[in-house]
């Protein structure tokens, strides 16, 4: 795997976003949030890592991505993760792309992980309470369409063909439009009402793979090697760092590898390819957000941690 650094650029946002890369890349990804369902600051959070982001004006979104295609005459967009934060990422998106006037249809198509609060909440958005879409596509596994199409308030927006719900096949690539390629992959993960799944984007020039959550990688011998095959740059599960930063919680009723045992499994992947294994999904709790050189350790490893409005050309 070549260095991530000449495709991969890193852009703060500190409100406004400054607009698009001067070469305007035909496909390019973007990071539109890098905390966990709840964001930071996180509600009903009264510690120092929430107070202060209160008072200083921080805000991380719940993780997602964006796409631009730049292909086509009229540029289209594809979420990953649909938040309880999408006006805001989506209004993100449309700035870093330098696309406008898409009024009631935001987005071209959305995918969707899984059926917890930060990853399919802001599906309701598509709603005639807000946006009134017209048959936004949204690919999901069987089992999350089947659970879209008959439970309230989802099978409204299916009634009413504001979403158009499109199951795909689990492992076999599918394309929300021709030239972009996507191949959902299973993990484990509390599956309530959902399974649950990693996704690997494939543009003309590199692959993605986006996997937030998951329970384990043991839990599924090989299941990292296989997800990362192929792949250019990870986005990982990076929800708790090692476990000692939610004392009061009991962290087998809430699941997630550990960044120390990731960075573990895949040091030797991260010193040959240096910045290409990106965590995210970061509890509002991980001391990788608050504490600089906790984070500076993380990157001497060769990961790093994604950065709302990053970069990849696809």
């Amino acid at each position: 795997m070549a260095n991530a650094w000449p495709w991969l650029v890193v852009i703060l946002l500190a409100g406004c976003v400054g607009g698009p890369a001067p070469d305007m890349p035909a496909v390019e990804l973007f990071v539109l949030g890098t905390a966990q369902d709840g964001g930071l600051p996180h509600f009903g959070c009264e510690q120092p890592c929430c107070a202060e982001a209160r008072r200083s004006g921080r805000v991380l979104f719940p993780a997602a991505l964006g796409v631009v295609d730049r292909r086509f005459d009229a540029p289209k967009l594809l979420l990953l993760e649909a938040t309880p934060r999408i006006e805001e990422q989506v209004a993100m998106l449309h700035d870093l792309a330098d696309v406008h006037g898409r009024a009631r249809q935001p987005v071209d198509a959305v995918l969707t992980t899984h059926a917890h609060l930060g990853h399919y909440l802001g599906l309701a958005w598509f709603g005639r309470e807000v946006a009134g879409s017209r048959s936004v596509p949204v690919h999901c596994s069987p089992r999350f369409a089947t659970f879209l199409r008959e439970h309230a308030p989802w099978k409204q927006l299916v009634a009413l063909e504001q979403v158009d719900v499109r199951a795909f096949t689990i492992g076999e690539p599918f394309s929300p439009w021709p030239g972009l390629v996507v191949t959902a992959i299973a993990v484990p993960h509390r599956d309530e009402f959902s399974d649950t799944m990693a996704f690997v984007l494939r543009g003309p020039n590199r692959a993605v793979l986006f996997v937030p959550d998951v329970d384990a990688w043991e839990k599924q011998p090989g299941l990292l090697e296989r997800l990362l095959d192929g792949v250019d740059v990870a986005y990982l599960d990076g929800t708790f760092f090692d476990g000692r930063e939610l004392p009061d919680r009991d962290l087998r009723e809430i699941p997630h590898p550990l960044m120390t045992r990731t960075m573990q499994l895949l040091g030797p992947r991260a010193r040959t390819a240096p910045g290409t294994l990106r965590f995210l999904h970061c509890n509002h709790s991980n001391p990788v957000l608050h504490d600089a050189a906790l984070r500076a350790q993380v990157e001497a490893a060769g990961f790093a941690i994604a950065e709302q409005g990053e970069r990849v050309v696809l």
